[in-house]
């Protein structure tokens, strides 16, 4: 029987791009990106053909941790503008058809938030159960430390109260704990608060931290979270919760709501993520193709967020020593360019050595992956670090707008970095004039991702390719496939694929024009170049290629819930 298809469920094949408005553009010439430097810029983003903004932290804040210590919920940081100039980007941003998420940071506040200052004031503070508190605290599992660099302990002494409170990241940032009803009453009111000004959706900041780093412990932690998601579906019945939950798989699915999909409505994919990095190390499919078949279907409604760079350190915590090691020699073996002894804090383009080949096809990879693709933004034009930057800050450099960097029409607060990944040679102005670049390629990706709904919707299947090289993977959904193929070594490919129940079908190539016949027995042989890409969409021989695509999303979209 053939599915019927809505549009409710936008977040199942969106693309979304993630920025931090302080580093993005900055309309009042302080040095300093803000909102309405956002807003000029939402032409682009349109035009690129992202369909959803993922806003990091953009509330008042001593910054000590770039926005994440947060102490106010309920305002916007002076530094990045007004409440109204929020809403009018809201404005802009919706009615050029894109809907906007926002990091919820609700795991801790910052040491000078108002609810903390009460809360440190006595033993008997109103507040002082909104966090966590100690009189003698075990002792540490170094492994709970988040941050080894710089700090050695999750609990910090008091003077003033004579208790320990719990902090799971920076001594500045402590905990609040949602076992007190009151604070989860309060959480749901700053979804209430920012829902009301447009937002569809929250990237939930360390999950698993929020509901387990409680006291007392929850009977059910994962309740919480179906309660927010209860809330929110009352509130705006398609908004979403993406949640940051980098743990194994079988944990994962609970994030999901145990098969019901009632939680978390997205998570991020942190295990392929690290397999596919491993792959690229080793220019062999191997680990991101057992990723793959290991990969869980998420609960109906839900959806697996891909992504190969974030605005943190690219972490690879589920690695082996080895296996890790492996990818520090590849693409970080400096020092400098590693972090927590655990991740590298580089961006792709550069880990790459600027070799656009690769870089096209590690994007390519990324946009045929099941899911939703994630980007970070400066990605789309091969944005490189700034290793002077302390930690993760190298990462979040400004916006390279033009050759002389355009971002800001004062000195920028933040150093943009130099060299061959320097705004003379990457920045969006010069990119816009050339047909084969980065700009242009992530364009018609995202432009294919959308037409190709199979990848999103569909049950994918990792193909033999015959050669430990390329991955290959096949998405079928309501009767239509999509195959990709991609060479992650240096050296041409020819590759043989079976592919069952589409014998006799033709193949038209989806990112350059061709068509490849698939013999009677469902066999077809596909040569790929070094570091090589296809989309392949199959369709009956009899069908001009030109008839062989799929509706747009507007009619592909979802299965319609019974």
């Amino acid at each position: 029987m053939r599915l019927t298809y809505t549009s409710d469920l936008w977040w199942k094949n969106a693309v979304i791009y993630c920025l931090d408005v302080e580093t993005y553009k900055d309309g009042n010439g302080d040095g300093i990106g803000d909102f309405r430097g956002l807003t000029q810029q939402i032409d682009y983003l349109a035009g690129l053909g992202v369909t959803c903004l993922w806003l990091m932290p953009f509330y008042p804040t001593p910054n000590k941790d770039d926005g994440y210590d947060i102490t106010d919920f309920y305002a916007i940081d002076p530094r990045l503008g007004t409440l109204g100039d929020f809403v009018e980007f809201m404005r802009t941003a919706h009615d050029r058809g894109l809907r906007v998420i926002a990091d919820l940071v609700v795991n801790h506040t910052s040491d000078q938030h108002p609810w903390f200052k009460e809360a440190r004031k006595s033993k008997d503070s109103p507040r002082r159960d909104w966090y966590v508190w100690s009189d003698k605290p075990e002792p540490d599992d170094p492994s709970m430390v988040v941050f080894p660099d710089k700090e050695n302990s999750i609990w910090q002494y008091d003077k003033g109260s004579g208790q320990y409170y719990l902090h799971s990241f920076y001594k500045h940032q402590p905990d609040l704990n949602v076992a007190n009803p009151e604070v989860r009453d309060e959480i749901a009111r700053i979804l209430g608060f920012w829902m009301e000004l447009g937002l569809s959706g929250f990237r939930v900041d360390a999950v698993p931290f929020l509901i387990e780093n409680v006291e007392p412990k929850l009977a059910d932690p994962h309740e919480f979270l179906a309660d927010l998601r209860a809330f929110m579906t009352r509130r705006k019945g398609d908004s979403i919760l993406l949640g940051e939950v980098n743990v194994p798989y079988k944990e994962l699915l609970g994030y999901f709501g145990d098969g019901l999909g009632d939680q978390v409505t997205m998570c991020f994919d942190f295990i392929g993520m690290q397999s596919a990095w491993l792959a690229l190390a080793r220019g062999e499919a191997e680990p991101l193709a057992a990723a793959l078949k290991a990969r869980p279907r998420p609960p109906k409604d839900c959806q697996w967020a891909t992504f190969l760079r974030n605005h943190d350190e690219l972490t690879l915590d589920k690695l082996t020593d080895e296996e890790r090691q492996e990818i520090f020699q590849a693409f970080g073996p400096e020092k400098d360019m590693q972090i927590f002894g655990r991740g590298l804090r580089r961006r792709l383009p550069a880990m790459l050595g600027g070799d656009l080949r690769r870089i096209k096809m590690a994007y390519s990879l990324l946009f045929s992956l099941p899911g939703t693709p994630v980007l970070f933004y400066g990605e789309e034009i091969g944005m490189g670090e700034n290793l002077d930057a302390e930690g993760r800050m190298a990462v979040r450099t400004p916006m390279q707008w033009s050759s002389e960097g355009g971002f800001t029409m004062a000195e920028p607060v933040r150093k943009m970095p130099d060299g061959p990944f320097g705004p003379d040679r990457v920045n969006v102005a010069d990119q816009k004039r050339e047909t084969d670049s980065l700009l242009r390629w992530i364009q018609l990706l995202i432009e294919r991702y959308r037409e190709c709904p199979e990848l999103a919707w569909g049950r994918h299947t990792v193909l033999d390719p015959g050669t430990p090289h390329v991955l290959a993977h096949r998405c079928d959904a309501d009767g239509a496939s999509v195959i990709a193929l991609h060479n992650l070594g240096r050296t041409a490919e020819d590759v043989e694929l079976k592919l069952d129940g589409l014998e006799n079908y033709r193949l038209t190539d989806l990112l350059v024009d061709g068509t490849t016949e698939v013999s009677d027995k469902g066999v077809v042989r596909l040569p790929l170049g070094p570091h090589g890409c296809r989309w392949l969409r199959a369709s009956p021989a009899e069908v001009a290629p030109e008839d062989a695509s799929v509706k747009s999303d507007d009619s592909f979209t979802h299965p319609r819930r019974r």
